[in-house]
């Protein structure tokens, strides 16, 4: 599949971040967005974003002017087996007890670690991202401090790596859904490999409305590592979906979005019972009352 790329720079992080939120309002979306300090002392900020269809060049040039950004640098990757290459690059994770690794690592696992073997493949959850290790490490504290979670989504689940997670800690029932085929089908792959079929189920479905999760009656615990924007969209299905008492773990959020996000599920009636930051990303923990 064709990849395409789209950078720019601005010289300080508030604007470049509003770039990179305005970005994901364009048709077609792009698949992921980035921001990121230039180290070269500059001072500068690169607003990086991935498509895989054709980006509109008209629009880029649109959104560079109105955030007063320099004009998109926009190419084409070279088709290349990308997951060959990462495989052969990925090392392994440690998240608590979690020990996230590939198949060529899977003699390294510590005793006493919860193993999540996942092979790379066009899913995003490798473990390496702080939001994807943020999860992670939130879900090992619930469990900690007691949680029973009888019933778990993971919302976007990518490689399936979240769900495992809950089902390796809990052993009761998740269901992971997302959007995209690519990603169910490298999910149901995952589970297949770890062994933990009898309490995952996979689907594809956008957001919550799936008849998965409706059967699956209330649930006590909701994970969606997405973006800012679409979990703010989401709030109200999430709450809807929540059991009272239940907790969501949300991520996929740059720290100075949180605060915001926090406030949109704080009118639904959750309230934080948990925040963490790994690098520029925080994780939030909410129970809803």
């Amino acid at each position: 599949m064709p990849t395409w790329t789209a950078l720019t720079t601005l010289p300080e992080q508030a604007p470049a971040q509003a770039l990179s939120l305005a970005l994901e309002s364009l048709d077609p979306a792009p698949t992921a967005v980035g921001v990121l300090e230039v180290e070269d002392g500059s001072g500068l900020w690169e607003v990086g974003s991935y498509f895989t269809e054709r980006p509109n060049i008209a629009g880029l040039s649109l959104l560079a002017a109105a955030h007063d950004a320099k004009e998109f640098a926009v190419s084409r990757v070279e088709d290349r087996d990308w997951v060959a290459q990462v495989q052969r690059e990925l090392t392994p994770v440690e998240a608590g007890r979690f020990f996230v690794h590939g198949a060529h690592d899977a003699d390294k696992v510590p005793q006493n670690a919860i193993p999540l073997r996942i092979e790379a493949a066009m899913a995003f959850g490798t473990g390496h991202h702080g939001t994807t290790k943020g999860c992670l490490l939130s879900m090992e504290r619930l469990a900690k401090a007691g949680l029973m979670a009888e019933r778990t989504a993971d919302i976007g689940c990518g490689t399936g790596v979240l769900a495992m997670g809950a089902a390796a800690l809990w052993r009761r029932q998740v269901i992971a859904t997302d959007i995209d085929p690519v990603a169910v089908a490298t999910a149901q792959e995952n589970v297949r490999a770890n062994g933990l079929a009898p309490w995952i189920r996979t689907g594809q479905a956008a957001g919550l409305r799936s008849p998965l999760l409706t059967e699956a009656g209330p649930l006590e615990l909701i994970l969606a590592n997405i973006l800012a924007k679409p979990l703010s969209r989401m709030a109200p299905e999430i709450a809807g979906a929540a059991a009272p008492g239940g907790v969501a773990i949300l991520s996929g959020l740059l720290t100075w979005q949180a605060p915001g996000v926090e406030a949109v599920y704080a009118g639904f009636g959750f309230r934080r019972a948990h925040r963490m930051t790994i690098g520029e990303w925080t994780t939030l923990t909410l129970r809803r009352f």
